[in-house]
């Protein structure tokens, strides 16, 4: 799997994003460490996983979503961005938004919930049962 490649124009639109949000590179502790996960010993013995800390708001970012620690950079100071900007908003981003839907989704049914239900397949299954054939006439 080759690794996708950030263009240049993206590169500027994180850095004028940054620059809007007051986020100056002197501010920011930038580190590259090892990754872990899949990927095999190429992942594991590249630092190319990018740790950020933002120091004014104490906001830290660890990106590993490709093997190039050029795209990770990129994307590491995107999430900064995101990130600081629901904070300085006080409301949930887009993707936090996401999150919780799945988690929602997966939640258990309550048993009342469960029990309606299966009360609604049963009476559906019953009205399918009595259809009987169209008989012509």
């Amino acid at each position: 799997m080759s690794d996708p490649t950030i263009s240049r124009a993206k590169e500027r639109q994180v850095a004028e994003r940054m620059k809007a949000l007051g986020i100056r590179d002197e501010d920011l502790v930038e580190k590259f460490v090892l990754g872990s996960g899949k990927g095999g010993q190429k992942v594991n013995k590249t630092a190319s996983c990018v740790y950020l800390r933002h120091e004014p708001s104490h906001i830290e970012v660890k990106c590993q979503r490709a093997r190039s620690r050029a795209v990770n950079r990129v994307l590491a100071r995107r999430e900064l961005c995101d990130r600081l900007e629901e904070q300085v908003r006080g409301e949930k981003s887009r993707r936090r938004q996401e999150i919780e839907k799945i988690r929602r989704q997966k939640r258990r049914r309550s048993r009342r919930a469960k029990q309606r239900m299966l009360e609604e397949k049963k009476k559906q299954s019953e009205k399918k049962q009595r259809r009987g054939p169209v008989e012509a006439g």
